[in-house]
């Protein structure tokens, strides 16, 4: 008997959530990791990523491999999240970036998980606070909220709505504000 297509589509639809997910990893970067990362960001951002400001930044300083992080599938790469040591004013804070996961893996919580286990790490590490541009109702469920407009300006063209914190310590940001900048000194 033929399977309508109402019926057809159904049946694929059950079979596919019956599937298992990938038994994914999340694992410190090493310097190893740095060319893959680097073609990863090439596929999902694009040339243009170069030019943004948070780039700039990072430029300054190099990502912290112990606080940076990547997810795998087996041996390979699908996703990466890298953590830079800046200052707001005279606080020291991480930059959260660039944050990717290959698409056809996104929306499964990966990204997310890569974000928490970083935050996790930099906590544990005494770290008090962490920045990013981005869209807030995504990273709002790793606790980042929009920085209050003329507390911390980045050296070049960012929304300022997407410019965003998250605390953790309490309080960590309550008497912060000034320019972000990297920082060069970080250990």
């Amino acid at each position: 008997m033929l399977i309508g297509g109402a019926d057809r589509e159904y049946r694929v639809r059950l079979a596919i959530e019956a599937m298992t997910e990938p038994s994914i990893t999340i694992w410190p970067e090493t310097a190893e990791d740095a060319a893959a990362i680097e073609r990863l960001h090439e596929r999902t951002f694009g040339p243009g990523r170069l030019a943004r400001t948070a780039y700039r930044i990072r430029e300054g300083a190099e990502h912290r491999l112990e606080l940076s992080f990547t997810a795998r599938i087996g041996t390979l790469m699908i996703g990466s999240v890298r953590l830079t040591p800046v200052r707001i004013g005279d606080a020291k804070a991480l930059l959260l970036g660039p944050l990717t996961v290959e698409p056809p893996f996104r929306e499964r919580g990966i990204g997310q998980a890569l974000i928490a286990r970083a935050l996790a790490e930099a906590k544990a590490k005494g770290h008090r606070l962490v920045i990013l541009v981005g869209d807030e109702p995504y990273y709002g469920r790793n606790g980042f909220k929009r920085i209050p407009k003329g507390r911390a300006a980045m050296p070049g063209p960012v929304d300022p709505a997407r410019l965003l914190v998250c605390e953790l310590s309490e309080g960590a940001f309550a008497d912060v504000s000034g320019p972000i900048r990297p920082d060069r000194d970080a250990q």
